[in-house]
C-alpha cells in the first residue's frame, strides 16, 4: 500500500505523498496554508524545482530528476510557512453583466435576494489561488463565505466563455465554452486568456480581483501581430524549403519536448509521447534533442520534399516507401541508370536519408507500436508558443494538426554539421501485453488490497477513445473504499486516474493539470515511452514497483482521516 511521509508541527506542511518518481504532494490544513506555501515556492524556488502547482488543499512540486524530487520531498518537511502577506499590487477588475441563468439559485442558495447576490459579489477582493482545467481559468476565493454554493447536480454539456461562475467556495470565469457544473451568476467580455499578451493570462495564482457590475458587455479586441501586412512577405520567404503535407493520416502534429513550468497558468507540458523516438530522429539528421518534429498516429502520412531534405523516421516499425517525380532527370533523355519517374524504393527505419526535391516519402502501417517522428534536418519552423512548438491538443496551444498541401518549412534548429549512423531501435508493443510499472499513490489508500491485486492481476485493453490527453482502459471495476470526491489536486502525466466507474485513465502529455479522481498510481517515468506506444484495442498489465528510491525508508502511513 502507499506510504507518506508526515509531521505534525503547526505551520508546516501536514504530510508529502509521492507522485511517480518525478513529483511530490503536499497536503496542507487550510487554503490558507497553500496559499503560503505556494508563494513561498514561487519567491525561493527548490533546487531542482521545475513546476508547482497548488490546488484545494495541496500544492504538487515537480522536481528535474528522481534524485532532485526526492531531495524537494524532505525539503518541504522542514520548511516553516510564512503567512501570506496581502500583495499591494493592483487589484484585476473584471466587468460583469449580473444576468446568469442560476443567478436566482444562487439567491436561494444563500438566503440573499438577487441584489444581495451582486452586492456580496461586487463587494469583497477575490484572490487567485490556483489554477483550473484550462489555461486562464483561476479558481478565487474571496474574503468571506457567504457566496459558498454547491455545484450544479447535474453538469452542463457547454458553458458559454466569459461565464462569471461559483462553485464551493470559489469564483471563476470560464476562458473558453467548455462543459462545466458551476453556478452561472453572469458575463464578462474580459479575455481571461490572450497568447498575443506578454503575460496570456489576465489573472494568476496570487493575483487580485474585484469584480464591477456594469449593464453591457465590452470585448476588447487585443492586437493581432498577424494584423502588420510586412510580416507577409517574411513569412512567404522563410517556406521556399520543407515538407508538403500530402496526407496526413490519422493525426500528424507538431512536436517537440514540451513546455515547462505552465502549470500555474492552466497549460500542461505537453509534447511528444515517445520522448526517446524524438531524441533520436533529431539525433539521427543532427538537429538539437528538443528540434520540432512530426508524430504521426499508426502510419499513412504522406509528405513531399521541398527542396532536398535530409529525413529519419523512429518510432513504431514501418515500410517507408519513396516515390520519385514524375519529372525526374530521366525525361531529359537519360538512360544511365537514372531514377525513372514514378520509381519507388524503401528507405531504412532509424536512420537518416535523403528525401530528394518534388520526392514522396509514405509511412506504411506500424508492424508494431502505433507511433512515428519523422524529423527533418533543421527541424520544423512553426511558431513558438510559451518556448515551445508543441501542439497541446486540451489547451489547443501551439500549432494545429497538419492538414493536406500545407506547407512545412524546414528551421535551423541543428546541433552538428554531419549527420549520425543508424541507430537500433527498442523493440515495441505488439500483439502480446505490455507490462508497465507503478508506484502506489498518492492516493493508493482510496482502495483496499483486493482493487490493487485487480489493477496488476487483469490486462487492461486500450480503447478507442484514448487520445493524447489520456488512454482509457477497459477491464474489471476498481471499487473504491471511501465514498465522497476528492478535492482538486495536481496531476501530472503517468497518473492512473480511477474515475466513479471503476475504469482507470493513465494520463499522457496534454493532460489536465489537476484532477479530482484519485490516483490509485503513477506510471514510472521511464515506461511512458513505452506506454505510448500501444495501440487501440492492445493490452497493458500493471507491475506494481516500490516507492521512488530514498522515500521507502523515511515514510509512515497516513493516518484515516
Amino acid at each position: 500500500m502507499e506510504t507518506v511521509m508526515q509531521t505534525t508541527t503547526a505551520k508546516r506542511v501536514q504530510s508529502v505523498r509521492p507522485v511517480g518518481t518525478r513529483a511530490v504532494l503536499a497536503e496542507l490544513d487550510s487554503l490558507q496554508d497553500v496559499l503560503a506555501l505556494q508563494d513561498m515556492l514561487y519567491k525561493s524556488p527548490l533546487p531542482g524545482q521545475v513546476d508547482v502547482l497548488a490546488a484545494a488543499e495541496t500544492v504538487m512540486v515537480v522536481g528535474e530528476s528522481a534524485a532532485a524530487t526526492r531531495a524537494i520531498g524532505l525539503r518541504l518537511l522542514e520548511l516553516e510557512l510564512t503567512p501570506l502577506i496581502a500583495s499591494d499590487s493592483g487589484l484585476v477588475v473584471i466587468d460583469t453583466v449580473y444576468d446568469g441563468d442560476d443567478l436566482a439559485d444562487v439567491a436561494e442558495l444563500t438566503g440573499l435576494s438577487v441584489e444581495g447576490v451582486v452586492a456580496a459579489h461586487t463587494g469583497q477582493i477575490w484572490t487567485v489561488a490556483f489554477a483550473g482545467f484550462a489555461p486562464g481559468f483561476g479558481y478565487m476565493v474571496g474574503e468571506n463565505e457567504a457566496l459558498a454554493v454547491p455545484r450544479r447536480s447535474s453538469p452542463r454539456t457547454a458553458v458559454p466563455a466569459g461565464s462569471v461562475a461559483l462553485g464551493g467556495q470559489y469564483s471563476a470565469v470560464y476562458p473558453r465554452r467548455s462543459p462545466g457544473g458551476w453556478q452561472l451568476i453572469g458575463r464578462t467580455g474580459a479575455q481571461m486568456w490572450d497568447l498575443d499578451r506578454s503575460q496570456p493570462a489576465l489573472v494568476r495564482p496570487g493575483d487580485r480581483v474585484q469584480y464591477r457590475a456594469v449593464r453591457e458587455v465590452v470585448t476588447a479586441k487585443a492586437p493581432s501581430s498577424g494584423d502588420a501586412p510586412a510580416r507577409e512577405p517574411e513569412k512567404e520567404h522563410h517556406v521556399e524549403a520543407g515538407l508538403r503535407i500530402l496526407n496526413p493520416g490519422t493525426q500528424s502534429l507538431i512536436q517537440d519536448l514540451g513546455r515547462r513550468g505552465y502549470g500555474p497558468l492552466g497549460v500542461s507540458a505537453a509534447g511528444a509521447l515517445d520522448r526517446a523516438s524524438l531524441r533520436r530522429a533529431n539525433r539521427l539528421v543532427g538537429n538539437e534533442s528538443s528540434a520540432a518534429a512530426i508524430e504521426s498516429v499508426n502510419g499513412g502520412l504522406t509528405v513531399e520534399a521541398v527542396g532536398d531534405q535530409v529525413i529519419a523516421v523512429t518510432g513504431a516499425p514501418t515500410t517507408l516507401t519513396i516515390e520519385s517525380p514524375s519529372w525526374s532527370e530521366s525525361d531529359a533523355g537519360s538512360d544511365d541508370g537514372a531514377i525513372q519517374p514514378g520509381a519507388k524504393r524503401t528507405a531504412p527505419m532509424a536512420a537518416p536519408f535523403a528525401l530528394l526535391d518534388g520526392e514522396v516519402l509514405t509511412l506504411g502501417a506500424p508492424e508494431s507500436g502505433f507511433r512515428n517522428y519523422m524529423a527533418i534536418r533543421g527541424g520544423a519552423d512553426v511558431p513558438e508558443v510559451l518556448g515551445s512548438r508543441s501542439a497541446d491538443t486540451m489547451s489547443g496551444i501551439g500549432p494545429a494538426p497538419l492538414v493536406i498541401r500545407q506547407l512545412l518549412p524546414v528551421g535551423n534548429a541543428t546541433a552538428s554539421t554531419a549527420v549520425a549512423n543508424p541507430e537500433l531501435q527498442p523493440d515495441f508493443p505488439g500483439a502480446g501485453v505490455t507490462v508497465l510499472d507503478v508506484i502506489p499513490g498518492p492516493r493508493a489508500d482510496w482502495f483496499d488490497q483486493e482493487a490493487l491485486d485487480s489493477l496488476c492481476g487483469q490486462e487492461w485493453l486500450v480503447t478507442p477513445q484514448s487520445n493524447r490527453v489520456g488512454m482509457r482502459l477497459d477491464g474489471t471495476p476498481l471499487k473504491r473504499t471511501r465514498g465522497g470526491e476528492l478535492p482538486s489536486e495536481g496531476t501530472m502525466a503517468g497518473a492512473l486516474q480511477i474515475p466513479p466507474a471503476g475504469l482507470p485513465v493513465l494520463f499522457l502529455a496534454d493532460h489536465p493539470i489537476t484532477g479530482g479522481y484519485p490516483v490509485i498510481g503513477v506510471v514510472r517515468d521511464e515506461h511512458l515511452d513505452l506506454a505510448a506506444q500501444v495501440p487501440i484495442g492492445g493490452k497493458i498489465r500493471f507491475r506494481i514497483v516500490p516507492d521512488s528510491p530514498g522515500f521507502t525508508t523515511t515514510f509512515t502511513k497516513t493516518p484515516e482521516k
